[in-house]
């Protein structure tokens, strides 16, 4: 019988997101000693019939309908929040009023009014809360945070980023609804902006420091869609590709993009960081590796070599397998959660809290307050 102290989960959604927290909830347990252990209590969706075989699927105990029933249950320690953005605020305000922790997908709002308000609702409640960016938990990427916090790099002069798809492209693709709700801006609140360029700059942040000022540029190639619950044609309100400059507070500049419309790519996200004497890159397609150069090898050896960031020296490695063997995407999410309950038993929040989620949701803003204006606007 294990000692651990359980900590019941409540799941809102049971989507793609739902899928691979409910994943790393089953798997934390059995890698990482931690003293907390999930319990998959209760699984909460409109539909009876599709949250009953989600719940069965994964193990969850009971299911919800309506999930203020949810939060209104003694035996939920911890509320999971994977639904479309602009539930995100309500289910989050009522959960911290009803004491129980947050875990909840990003973006953290529909824009920054909204997620300052949920930033003083969970810290005025004292609950733990946290912002599902899992990038920053692939290995090799928290290896360059370490190689930067280190100074290996000196001081850094360029940061880019790019984040591109090529799923919407057909004119024929619809929006809203159960499956397609990130091409509703009712649901979603912008495009590419807020589903994948939040994640290039939560990871930028992270590992580079604040970002001041953005000049940007988006485009919506495909003005109507049919929308799929109402079967009315409408305007199409998000974004499908955005571009924008950036500087750093620490003098560096940046460029990033996204689109959904670079055909042959369904999920290429790199990062490439220039330094004084190093440079670092990374590829979500060979997220095991990260790519080193630094200047201060020998010349007749100089040049950039691919670190195979398996060893058990390496960020969260020595949980997983021998040295030469990877791990891949699902395990940035039981990182997270194994973070999550760490901070629990030290009282040290793990990151990114909601308050660190604003500072991203903040940027995002600005560049859609840039590309509407064509002005440089400070964040």
């Amino acid at each position: 019988m294990s000692d651990k102290t359980p900590l019941n989960i409540g799941m809102i959604g049971y989507g793609f997101m739902g899928r691979a927290h409910s994943n790393a909830y089953c798997k934390v347990g059995n890698f990482f000693d931690t003293k907390y252990q999930p319990v998959l209590k209760a699984a909460c969706a409109r539909s009876q019939e599709s949250v009953q075989a989600f719940a069965d699927n994964w193990g969850y105990e009971t299911i919800e309908t309506d999930w203020r029933a949810l939060l209104e249950r003694d035996d939920i320690d911890a509320v999971d929040i994977c639904v479309p953005n602009n539930l995100h605020r309500e289910i989050a305000l009522a959960a911290a009023d009803a004491g129980k922790m947050i875990l909840c997908e990003k973006p953290l709002a529909m824009d920054t009014a909204e997620g300052e308000e949920m930033c003083q609702a969970v810290e005025a409640a004292g609950v733990a809360n946290m912002v599902w960016y899992n990038y920053r938990r692939v290995p090799a990427v928290s290896l360059a945070k370490q190689l930067i916090d280190e100074g290996r790099l000196g001081k850094i002069f360029h940061y880019r980023s790019v984040f591109l798809q090529d799923w919407t492209i057909s004119e024929d693709l619809p929006q809203g609804g159960e499956a397609l709700w990130r091409l509703d801006v009712d649901a979603a609140g912008s495009g590419v902006t807020g589903d994948l360029l939040a994640h290039c700059i939560d990871t930028a942040i992270w590992l580079n420091g604040g970002i001041s000022t953005v000049s940007a540029m988006t485009e919506t190639f495909i003005k109507e869609r049919t929308h799929q619950l109402t079967g009315e044609v409408q305007k199409v309100g998000i974004d499908d590709a955005c571009a924008f400059l950036a500087r750093f507070e620490n003098g560096s500049l940046a460029t990033f993009e996204s689109t959904r419309y670079a055909r042959g790519h369904k999920a290429l996200y790199t990062l490439e960081i220039n330094g004084e004497h190093a440079s670092i890159s990374w590829d979500l397609h060979d997220l095991h590796r990260l790519s080193y150069f630094d200047h201060r090898d020998d010349s007749l050896v100089r040049g950039w070599r691919s670190i195979h960031v398996t060893d058990g020296d390496m960020p969260y490695m020595d949980k997983w397998w021998v040295p030469g063997l990877q791990i891949g995407y699902e395990h940035t999410f039981v990182h997270q959660v194994a973070d999550f309950l760490e901070s629990l038993e030290t009282g040290e929040p793990a990151s990114p809290t909601f308050r660190d989620a604003l500072e991203t949701q903040k940027i995002c803003d600005a560049v859609l307050d840039s590309a509407q204006s064509g002005q440089w606007t400070e964040i």
